[in-house]
């Protein structure tokens, strides 16, 4: 019969934070059932399932007339381009009536794009100027990053499809650095997110910290096998410890590391094809599709094995002038935004709303996908979709077109719209998402309570 220590030893194995090492490589396991059986139960307590949160960014403003649905509660009508959500209707809330007031010029002049982008996550004023005195707050995910942060081998995660600028002029004035990052560690240093989905991909596996690329990074290639096959034999001998079903599991989470691993290397033998005029950062597939959705990946990776809890996606930045050709809009995004009640240039950004929501749906189909306990990822996630202005004809910073997905742990009841009074701070929303992961804040911003959507 085993003995107590036995018996924890054995637990440990199999706890959450269970880590798979060779040659510097570490992988984090899912959560396991295994872990909560009777015979492991005296050692170690099952816990709760850790809450996630994701803010996710999508620029210029929509089509209103064709993305906001018609009524509220439960029995609200989807919208022309939220029937690209369709079968996901039980899994996310729009909440109406959100705005980010410091988004607004308050005397300031032009600059919409940027100060949306700024306040997105801060809901504070961005000093405006083009130089090194950069002034804006902390961001919502930085506040939870402070507090929680410590319990996750990352402490959060950004991530972009536009790359690093932290300097030069954007926007009417506006450094760059408002426009091209959502999270701000404080009022001076915004967060860099990472783009390379190679480089996304090495930092959750322990290894390439450096960040070499071209020549010392593909040495470094031909050294390193994959990361599964460093791992190989430990993950065969944890095999024999698990129940069937967390077999499953296991070999579920491998295939989807090796096809992310798979979908990189693709993207670096095109990048290797290019001429050598053209420079694309290695691991950065040609197609945004397929950018978005690798990302999409590595972010559900990263919640999947608690690598992290915090993370920030900008698909795109405000203002961003990407063409989307592939759906039949060869124009510039930015461009057709200002439609003046065009009905071409509506109908187009009305494909764009549509391409974007498609892959917020891509990645609820990633979280759905990966059973936790009970339940799902998505399940134990908060997720907020959206942007900083409203109608981009207008540059309006109310009425934002906001998605809520995940059930927050069980304390969030998606499946319906919330209206909420006009001008109701974003930030307001934030406080609640704070202390549902155990963080207090007085204040997020020009936050004026703690709103309750769930």
């Amino acid at each position: 019969m085993n003995t107590f220590h036995e018996t924890a030893s054995a637990s440990h194995q199999l706890s959450r934070r269970h880590v798979l090492r060779g040659l510097g490589t570490v992988m984090s396991l899912p959560f396991l059932e295994s872990f909560g059986s009777r015979a492991f139960a005296a050692a170690a307590p099952v816990k709760k399932a850790p809450l996630r949160a994701a803010w996710l960014y999508v620029p210029n403003g929509v089509n209103v007339d064709e993305w906001f649905p018609t009524g509220e509660g439960s029995s609200y009508q989807l919208s022309t381009s939220l029937k690209e959500l369709e079968k996901h209707r039980d899994d996310f809330m729009v909440v109406s009536g959100l705005a980010q007031d410091f988004a607004r010029s308050h005397g300031n002049g032009g600059g919409d794009h940027a100060r949306a982008t700024a306040t997105f996550l801060t809901g504070c004023m961005p000093k405006k100027t083009a130089g090194a005195d950069i002034q804006l707050g902390v961001s919502v995910d930085q506040i939870a990053a402070q507090k929680i942060g410590h319990l996750t081998r990352l402490p959060s995660l950004e991530l972009s499809t536009d790359g690093q600028r932290s300097a030069g002029r954007c926007d009417s004035g506006y450094s760059c650095a408002y426009q091209f990052n959502l999270a701000w560690k404080n009022e001076s240093m915004p967060m860099a997110p990472e783009m390379d989905p190679r480089l996304v991909f090495e930092r959750l596996f322990g290894f390439g910290a450096s960040g070499a690329r071209g020549a010392d990074g593909a040495r470094r290639q031909r050294l390193q096998k994959s990361i599964l096959d460093t791992v190989l034999s430990e993950a065969k001998s944890l095999q024999g410890k698990v129940s069937g079903n967390d077999k499953r599991k296991i070999d579920e989470y491998f295939e989807s590391v090796r096809d992310i691993e798979m979908r990189i290397e693709r993207a670096e033998k095109f990048t290797a094809q290019l001429p050598k005029d053209i420079s694309v950062p290695e691991g950065v597939p040609d197609n945004y599709e397929q950018h978005i959705r690798v990302m999409f990946d590595l972010l559900a990776l990263a919640f999947q094995t608690d690598s992290t809890r915090i993370a920030t996606f900008m698909l795109a930045h405000d203002g961003s002038n990407r063409s989307f050709p592939d759906i039949g809009v060869p124009d510039a995004h930015h461009g057709i935004s200002h439609h003046q009640k065009d009905p071409t240039k509506l109908a187009k950004l009305g494909k764009i709303d549509r391409f974007y929501l498609r892959q917020l749906g891509y990645f609820l189909d990633k979280l759905k996908g990966i059973k936790e306990g009970e339940g799902t990822v998505l399940d134990n996630s908060m997720i907020v979709w959206g942007g900083g202005i409203g109608d981009p004809d207008r540059h309006n910073h109310d009425n934002l077109p906001i998605i809520v997905a995940g059930k927050a742990g069980g304390t969030w009841t998606p499946g319906k719209r919330v209206v909420l009074p006009g001008e109701t701070p974003m930030t307001n929303l934030y406080l609640s998402m704070l202390d549902r992961m155990g963080v207090r804040a007085e204040k997020v911003g020009d936050s004026t309570g703690v709103l309750e959507v769930g």
